[in-house]
């Protein structure tokens, strides 16, 4: 797309006019190739718009983050173009079980499939073209309504029509910006990952399964182990200080201090042992503020965190980046400038903020019902045991009902052939 060599930027304290015909021109500079700034650059740069994306590791290093897509992640996915390439490195579970109180409630049919966070942003990294990738660091920016000059730690600047920024926690370039973060639940919860394998036997029963909270006393979510290749995940979400010795307690011996909390995982997944290292990451709910600016828009995490356990991370970012590529920016570049009024569309975005809501309710309505002990919370997971123990019910009934039909259509198929 054609760019104007010539522009006017406005910061607090001056005016200063750019004429480098030198400088990099683009229409849209991205910061940060993580989940968002990467699917955001790949949707971008197939819809024909040029794009730098910014990062400094030219491949996304291993790191504890999400690593399991349910169904309403995938059906968003969908609408970024990106999802057969994410599917095919990712590994489907062929079933689900669910158990509660230390019961087993409920089997059905899989939908969700795992992935580590890194081959997760590699993956989409590899939808890029290598021409729109910079390897190196933002240092800084100025904005304004008309263009967005982006200085980079290799001495290069870019000219964009559009900064965005995507790169997660980091708050140095926020803070260049005048923008705040802050902190609404701190410590909200505590991820842990790790790798089991079975002891006896070369599988287990299960392809995937989430067990929930046996007591509040507990002070967790539930742990979901799921497959990842050849290997079964595990994904524990407690509700803990940083400092609770729990946690160290936890890290020096899994599997002995998550029997403790659940010692009906035993009879649930069989005799196994935890295999290779335990990563911890704390999470703390924050929003930001002072983030309506001329030329800029933030993404992800760099806008605001969501909780894990709720099953909400990936979700968000890729509704954040779904809603700005596919509705706004095409809108905000069909027009001249990039004025406060038209980024204020995409924060504003009905769509984007009913899902934003969704997540904040979710994380704070699965912390009370884990731990929570009035009578509305405890009458709460009861409800749930009951509903989940009748759906397997069903299940297994519509499972018998349909065996037995089939059976009986080929008990008889062949004095149908003989007609």
């Amino acid at each position: 797309m054609p760019t104007d060599l010539c522009s006017i930027e406005v910061t607090p304290y001056k005016i200063v006019r750019h004429i480098d015909w030198t400088m990099r021109q683009t229409d849209i500079a991205i910061a940060g190739a993580g989940l968002a700034g990467s699917t955001a650059a790949a949707m971008l740069t197939r819809a024909g718009y040029e794009v730098v994306l910014i990062d400094p590791h030219e491949f996304y290093p291993p790191d504890f983050r999400c690593e399991k897509l349910d169904t309403s992640q995938i059906e968003i996915l969908k609408k970024t173009g990106l999802a057969n390439a994410v599917l095919k490195a990712a590994t489907p579970d062929r079933s689900l079980w669910i158990a509660r109180f230390g019961r087993l409630v409920e089997k059905r049919d899989g939908a969700q499939c795992g992935i580590h966070y890194a081959d997760l942003v590699n993956t989409v990294r590899a939808e890029v073209p290598h021409a729109a990738f910079t390897t190196a660091k933002v240092t800084s920016i100025t904005t304004s309504a008309d263009r967005q000059i982006v200085s980079l730690s290799n001495g290069d600047e870019i000219s964009a029509r559009l900064f965005v920024l995507a790169n997660g926690l980091n708050v140095g370039l926020r803070h260049k910006l005048g923008i705040e973060r802050k902190v609404e639940s701190e410590t909200h919860s505590v991820a842990i990952g790790f790798d089991i394998k079975p002891v006896g036997k070369a599988a287990f029963d299960f392809s995937a399964l989430t067990c929930y909270s046996e007591q509040p006393a507990c002070r967790m979510a539930y742990v979901a182990f799921f497959p990842i290749g050849s290997t079964t995940r595990a994904n524990l979400f407690v509700y803990r200080d940083t400092k609770d010795p729990w946690l160290k307690e936890f890290r020096d011996a899994p599997k002995q201090t998550l029997l403790k909390v659940m010692p009906s995982l035993n009879k649930l997944v069989g005799p196994f042992e935890v295999d290779g290292l335990v990563k911890i990451r704390p999470i703390d709910l924050y929003v930001t503020e002072g983030y309506r600016q001329p030329g800029v828009v933030l993404i992800g995490d760099a806008l605001a965190t969501s909780c894990p356990a709720a099953g909400t991370g990936a979700g968000k970012a890729l509704m954040d980046v779904e809603r700005l590529c596919n509705v706004h920016i095409p809108q905000w570049l069909a027009s001249p400038g990039m004025g406060r009024d038209k980024i204020a569309a995409y924060y504003d975005d009905p769509v984007k903020q009913a899902y934003d809501a969704f997540c904040t309710k979710k994380a704070y309505a699965l912390k009370s019902l884990s731990i929570d002990t009035s009578l509305p919370w405890v009458a709460q997971r009861w409800t749930r045991f009951v509903l989940h123990g009748l759906r397997g019910a069903l299940r297994q009934v519509y499972r018998r009902l349909t065996a037995k039909s089939s059976h009986n259509s080929f008990a008889t198929a062949p004095s149908r052939r003989l007609l």
